[in-house]
């Protein structure tokens, strides 16, 4: 099978319409009574993911691109406002197409994950801080990775070794990693039936003798860096390796999916980005893993 943006487009649209068609439920609440809309939901999430692997961080030139090269494959878009907004309300649609591609992929069933967070930066001026809807949400936080401080939120992100994503949060910039975590898991507790002692691996911030026993009271086993004072630890061989990968992870995403440059001024309309962000990601993955392409998270296909 050709592996291209194209190809991709094609198997999620018509991946997303057979659940929307499967399960009503998943398509964005509208009115029984009124007109329906030309553009389909499934159109609608694989235009998403079409626009941030292709890279575009403007709604705006998207649709003009769009509409200069794509019109065989989209009859009909809509304008840019109504485009956001069928997009922001489309967050839970979302979140489903993310879980339905991820499991539908050899990597879910990986006995390893990796977390870490990540900065998701939403402006730099003192005015927009002040000023900007997402205040209160989004804060000043610290990139010890970076060594750099920002103003915006965190992405949360629990994934394979081979960056497919398993759960996610987006929080604000001050928010503890090990509170996340154990919500992540609380959230879904059936992305561990059926793994007896999965792994989870960490960095040095996800420590805590209470922290460490729920995890081993769910039958998880963390592994981590020693901090200062402890004793080593088990695995510690890996850590620095792994910790190659997990950059390289969110490397594809603020590199190849342009992350901070979401655009979003609203907490709906940055939830909806990342969302299409995470799920592009996803996409690509469950799109070499059913090509038997060699490099899962490989996006040099579809970017062009």
């Amino acid at each position: 099978m050709t592996n291209d943006i194209d190809t991709l487009a094609t198997a999620l649209y018509v991946k997303i319409d057979d659940a929307v068609k499967a399960w009503p439920d998943l398509a964005p609440w509208r009115p029984k009574v009124g007109i329906a809309p030309t553009l389909s939901d499934a159109e609608l999430v694989t235009l998403a993911v079409m626009s941030a692997l292709l890279g575009f961080t403007s709604e705006r030139h998207w649709l003009r691109y769009a509409r200069a090269h794509l019109t065989g494959m989209f009859p009909y878009l809509p304008g840019q406002s109504g485009y956001n907004k069928r997009l922001r309300k489309a967050s839970s649609l979302l979140k489903h197409v993310i879980r339905m591609l991820a499991a539908d992929t050899t990597l879910w069933s990986d006995d390893v994950w990796v977390i870490d967070s990540t900065p998701v930066e939403c402006g730099r001026s003192r005015e927009t801080a002040k000023r900007s809807a997402l205040a209160g949400w989004a804060e000043y936080g610290y990139c010890a990775s970076h060594s750099r401080y920002f103003w915006g939120l965190r992405l949360h992100l629990l994934c394979t070794l081979g960056g497919l994503p398993i759960a996610f949060a987006l929080t604000g910039a001050k928010a503890d990693e090990r509170d996340i975590l154990q919500g992540m898991l609380d959230h879904a507790p059936e992305l561990l039936t059926g793994r007896p002692g999965q792994t989870i691996i960490g960095d040095k911030n996800y420590y805590g003798r209470e922290f460490e026993q729920n995890l081993t009271d769910g039958d998880i086993r963390l592994l981590r860096p020693a901090r200062k004072g402890e004793p080593e630890r088990a695995g510690s061989a890996l850590f620095k390796p792994l910790r190659q990968t997990i950059e390289s992870i969110n490397q594809t995403f603020k590199g190849q999916l342009d992350l901070e440059r979401h655009a979003g001024r609203t907490p709906s309309g940055v939830i909806a980005r990342v969302l299409a962000r995470i799920l592009a990601l996803t996409a690509a993955i469950w799109h070499n893993d059913k090509t038997g392409q060699p490099i899962k998270r490989s996006l040099i296909a579809y970017d062009h």
